[in-house]
């Protein structure tokens, strides 16, 4: 979608929906108030007539009246005026858009009142987000089936500030998309070595990348990621990739570690046959960490990062590693596989002490669809958050909450560890269903060897279906960009 900032009361092109913002319990202000004075009091009556409260995610669609330039009306609900934030801005411009998306037109206005105008470029963010759509597989889609808004206009009283706030927040919405692209795709086009390369073309964008074939990781003596792989016929990767935008580019970096398992049978112990389609998304949180990467160098973010990315296919063929296999580390440390399901943190094993061997970061954040355990803790809009530092694990919380995208810290007690210590290795994959998500952080807790690190299970919030979040498609989420991305710009960028 294109974006543009223009002022308030300016012309409107053929084809355009006027979306006027209203608060609730709170009379009309604003566009909507000038709206209603050239209507005749139009819009008044059709409140009067109408359920609408002006409460959250409320859209009345009124017909414009005769002699309004408006081809549509729209009255959309943003709550109460005096809780109104950010969020709020996203998620009204984000409702206008999904009310009239196939209406026809061409054109959708979002005009506040008063409370918003300060921050326009999150009205035109939420626009953005809202407008997503993976399409590239519908050949035969009814014309009446796609959406026909193809711009956004947010009025403003400043459209030159606006338009040079919003640079941040377009690099930001190309990040979310490139991780929602990647995790929509099916796994017979984006296996590891396609997902590399995919990754590899953002080189243009000032990143360095670097990929590791199976030779190359063998030599490392990464034996926990590549036994993951081994039944597949498509060749593991581990992807580097490097942002270097600090005043001094040898300053320590600040690091990202993705699962990027990019189909998940369960190998060995293979999963059952329903909802197995869903597993091509198993590799979100390495699509995160790609995201996130994307929009720090689309910003030229001020910060040096690392990024990687351990990429596999989990199956089950005649090379496939089986239950009761032990494999060794990167670290040294000895496996006991006991359900080959339990696959994405043997990945992020060997990627972790890879990554704090190689760059010696000042923390790592790992994210991954690692659990089913951690849906069952906390539902589908919570991501859990488990660390060994305070600092990291509030700086993480603070950045979810300012962008929306939930996180509840869980617990690591050490009275649990013993549960993955195994009887003929020094640890096992899984320590069994009670506390599945807890015994799995405890997991990668072993490889990180006391360095500051957060380990998020994305596997409640990576894809949504349905989507009750009007900044959210059905599908592919991009979980994770936002809430990394704002904690490293309030947090460490210097």
């Amino acid at each position: 979608m294109d974006i543009e900032f223009v002022t308030v009361g300016a012309d409107l092109a053929e084809k355009t929906a006027l979306a006027l913002i209203v608060f609730e319990g709170a009379p009309l202000s604003g566009a909507a108030a000038e709206a209603d004075r050239q209507s005749g009091g139009a819009l008044s009556r059709a409140l009067e007539s109408a359920r609408f409260t002006g409460a959250k995610g409320q859209v009345l669609d009124v017909v414009a009246p005769a002699g309004h330039k408006a081809a549509r009306l729209l009255l959309v609900g943003a709550g109460k005026a005096e809780a109104f934030d950010d969020i709020g801005a996203e998620h009204a411009a984000a409702s206008a858009y999904n009310a009239v998306k196939l209406s026809g037109v061409a054109t959708l206005r979002v005009a506040f009142g008063d409370a918003a105008a300060a921050r326009p470029e999150r009205a035109a963010l939420g626009l953005r987000l809202a407008a997503y759509r993976f399409d590239r597989y519908r050949t035969k889609e009814p014309a009446d089936k796609k959406p026909s808004v193809t711009k956004g206009e947010v009025a403003c009283a400043d459209p030159d500030k606006a338009r040079a706030a919003f640079v941040d927040y377009a690099a930001l919405a190309d990040g979310v998309a490139f991780t929602r692209n990647l995790v929509s795709e099916p796994a017979n086009i984006l296996y590891p070595a396609e997902f590399a390369r995919r990754v590899k073309e953002l080189e243009t964008l000032g990143l360095e990348v670097e990929i590791l074939g199976e030779a190359e990781m063998a030599k490392l003596g990464m034996g926990s990621l590549l036994g993951v792989g081994q039944g597949s016929a498509r060749e593991s990767q581990l992807v580097v990739i490097r942002w270097n935008g600090a005043a001094d580019p040898k300053a320590q970096p600040i690091a990202f570690v993705g699962k990027g398992v990019c189909f998940d049978t369960g190998g060995i112990s293979i999963k059952p046959a329903d909802g197995m389609e869903d597993m091509k998304w198993d590799m979100g949180g390495a699509g995160a960490v790609a995201g996130l990467m994307h929009v720090l160098a689309g910003r030229k973010a001020k910060v040096n990062a690392v990024g990687i990315l351990g990429l596999v296919e989990n199956m089950p063929d005649g090379e496939a590693q089986r239950p009761g296999d032990v494999v060794t580390s990167m670290s040294g440390q000895t496996i006991e596989i006991i359900n080959t399901d339990a696959e994405g943190r043997l990945v992020l094993a060997d990627a972790l002490w890879y990554c704090q061997d190689r760059f010696k970061p000042k923390f790592m954040v790992d994210l991954a669809t690692l659990t089913g355990a951690i849906i069952i803790s906390l539902g589908n809009d919570y991501a859990g958050l488990f660390s060994n530092n305070d600092e990291l694990s509030e700086n993480l919380l603070a950045a979810s909450k300012t962008e929306g995208e939930p996180l509840w810290r869980m617990p690591l007690p050490p009275a649990y560890d013993k549960q993955i210590d195994s009887m003929i290795a020094d640890v096992k994959n899984t320590g069994g269903r009670p506390g599945g998500s807890i015994t799995a952080a405890l997991f990668l807790q072993r490889f990180v060897n006391g360095l500051p690190w957060a380990h998020l299970d994305i596997a409640s919030t990576a894809w949504k279906k349905p989507s009750t979040v009007p900044t959210l498609p059905e599908g592919a989420t991009g979980y994770g960009v936002r809430l990394l991305n704002r904690m490293v710009a309030e947090k460490y960028e210097g």
